[in-house]
């Protein structure tokens, strides 16, 4: 735009400055050797106008080539501006390997700042940006936290994103994929995606089935199937040697076997309750308590009374709190003390 102005006021300027020699200075012709060549006269105005023209063309020549290297400095600075957005648009899909080259000085800064940073974008600032394809990142963000389903595959997000989990758990509580679906593909789907419906599946599946994807057992869906044994409805029927399996593959507290115990109380026969959690007791030391909690909910004083009066005296000091209530004749729920 410059180049046009200069270029419209020099040829002005030097139409001028001819007409100016030529009608006022002088309007006669001379002739220039160059190099032992005569060359043909020409007017002195033309010759005047010449070098003008000359300095004209040196000087559209110089701001050409300044013109060329702000053209280059301003496309570096508009790819690192895009870079930048596709960076912002990695954070928000939670691309964990974010690793940014920016050419220019001030960008390189924001790059090194961005790669080490994690940010999400605000509530308010979703699909309300000047950029369309931040508003559909933020759009998607949004469908996926409004429980939708969307197309993340252009995306090439890994299993373990976290917007790739909750995509995946919208499908499935969407009904579009199964508990067994997920679970017999654990390198398609995230392992907390698997744990998490896992503790669905037992709640229904056969025995062998709960067996089959028991890689996937938390102490959740641990209690899920105890309280299936002897049900009413989905009944499991496990022996003794199957459940303690299932304990084994997990590193459960003292705490956690109690639990284990109360929940069979409501279905387990007394004499299975009784021999599971003494069996489990002479592997895992966790166990002890919930042993003596079973013989004490069971009202088997007499078993409970040796292994007390065999213990560390700072042992087990809640079950001989009980104990000692109980041959006072105070009756207490032996929950309260667990």
């Amino acid at each position: 735009m410059y180049i046009k102005r200069y270029t419209a006021v020099a040829m002005i300027f030097i139409i001028l400055v001819g007409w100016y020699v030529y009608a006022f200075v002088t309007q006669d012709s001379m002739s220039i050797d160059f190099f032992g060549i005569t060359l043909p006269s020409f007017s002195i105005a033309l010759l005047v106008v010449v070098p003008v023209f000359l300095l004209y063309v040196g000087t559209i020549l110089h701001m050409s080539f300044y013109s060329l290297l702000r053209c280059f400095k301003h496309r570096k600075y508009e790819k690192d501006y895009e870079k930048l957005l596709d960076a912002i648009m990695d954070i928000y899909l939670g691309k964990a390997d974010k690793h940014n080259s920016f050419k220019t000085q001030k960008y390189q800064l924001l790059g090194s700042l961005i790669d080490n940073t994690t940010f999400f974008p605000n509530q308010k600032l979703l699909a309300n940006t000047a950029d369309e394809k931040i508003n559909n990142i933020m759009k998607l963000i949004e469908d996926i936290a409004n429980s939708n389903v969307v197309d993340l595959k252009k995306y090439s997000l890994p299993s373990y994103n976290a917007l790739v989990i909750q995509n995946e758990r919208n499908r499935y509580k969407k009904g579009d994929i199964s508990a067994e679906d997920i679970l017999c593909n654990p390198t398609k789907y995230d392992k907390s995606l698997c744990v998490e419906v896992y503790v669905d599946f037992v709640k229904t599946a056969p025995f062998y089935a709960i067996e089959k994807y028991k890689e996937f057992l938390t102490k959740e869906s641990l209690f899920e199937i105890l309280q299936r044994i002897n049900a009413e409805s989905f009944t499991l029927e496990i022996s003794n040697e199957e459940l303690i399996k299932l304990f084994d593959k997990l590193d459960l507290t003292a705490k956690d076997y109690i639990e284990a115990s109360s929940i069979l109380s409501a279905s387990m026969i007394p004499e299975q309750r009784m021999k599971l959690f003494e069996t489990l007791s002479e592997d895992q030391e966790n166990a002890m308590d919930a042993y003596l909690f079973t013989l004490f909910d069971l009202e088997m004083l007499a078993p409970a009374d040796e292994i007390l009066e065999n213990s560390q005296p700072t042992e087990y000091l809640n079950f001989k709190s009980y104990r000692a209530l109980k041959e006072c004749n105070k009756h207490f729920n032996i929950n309260l003390f667990t």
